[in-house]
């Protein structure tokens, strides 16, 4: 089905993703997302959103791009990822992109090393292989001692494992069902949910609606959601030949470059059509200094 014959928008493409959480006009659609898997004193209010792509303290730290990366009105740090195929070294890569904003944290003279919260959110369209066997969606990950009890609670690394959510609409029970009904169902909808009628979910909706797009960001999605397909079928084809694992590490090698370069291909039609660098910037991810590079 074409991406201009569904209603709304599919929120696990690049661009399906930032419109709806990586823009400032529906900040408030991440607030209440983050909130229900957030504790109780991390709660958010408010927050901003920061360079999503930061440069490690020497030539030899290659740079890492997140998908969101915002701060919290209270100095929390966020880093919030859409994932859509597994790669190897999954854990490894969440830990070492959870530096940057440790890092720049640091302060010149004389500073006592207080650090702000760092919170990791992995929303992931696949699930661990570790995990396959368990029921639990949600991993908490948090650094413990040898007797389980909480060491440092300021590092946080939250997964979702998208594909084991099965609930059907009379079955949402949580507004964290409801996200993530939301997440695996938005764009096969065709009116609202009677359980998705709170004020949240219709703020969510109006920026969901593709006919309220203009060309440009229709293009940039169809051009968005062709990719993501066409990974999807990559994946799920190799998968049912049995040989996954073998080639996954093949397929997230050029992932990276692969949105960059589709990124920008994006960013220049957008530009041709006159829309403003910070807006291409919010829908892409890119940088304003690279739009303007264009």
């Amino acid at each position: 089905m074409s991406a201009l014959k569904d209603k709304y928008i599919n929120p696990l493409t690049d661009f399906g993703f930032k419109k709806l959480f990586g823009s400032e006009p529906n900040k408030v659609l991440l607030i209440d997302f983050l909130n229900q898997i957030l504790p109780e004193k991390h709660q958010i209010k408010d927050l901003s959103y920061a360079r999503n792509e930061q440069l490690g303290l020497n030539e030899l730290d290659r740079k890492a791009i997140f998908d969101l990366y915002c701060t919290g009105e209270s100095g929390e740090r966020f880093i919030v990822e859409l994932q859509k195929a597994k790669q190897n070294f999954f854990k490894d890569r969440s830990v070492y992109y959870a530096s940057f904003p440790i890092q720049e944290q640091a302060q010149k003279g004389n500073w006592d090393y207080r650090l702000e919260p760092v919170y990791t959110v992995g929303i992931l369209d696949f699930v661990f292989n570790d995990h396959r066997s368990e029921e639990d969606l949600l991993h908490m990950v948090e650094l413990k001692n040898q007797r389980c009890e909480v060491f440092y609670d300021k590092l946080k690394f939250i997964y979702i494992e998208l594909p084991k959510f099965k609930k059907q609409e009379d079955e949402l029970e949580t507004q964290f069902d409801k996200w993530l009904f939301v997440f695996r169902h938005l764009s096969n909808l065709q009116d609202r949910p009677q359980q998705l009628q709170d004020k949240i979910f219709q703020r969510l909706f109006e920026a969901a609606e593709i006919a309220r797009f203009t060309t440009a960001e229709r293009e940039a999605y169809e051009d968005s959601l062709k990719y993501y397909r066409d990974l999807k079928n990559v994946v799920d084809t190799s998968r049912e030949e049995g040989v996954l694992e073998g080639i996954e590490q093949g397929i997230e090698q050029g992932i990276e470059q692969g949105i960059k370069q589709r990124n920008l291909q994006i960013a220049k039609r957008m530009k041709e059509r006159g829309m403003p660098d910070s807006d291409i910037s919010e829908l892409t991810g890119l940088s304003e200094e690279e739009i303007k590079e264009l």
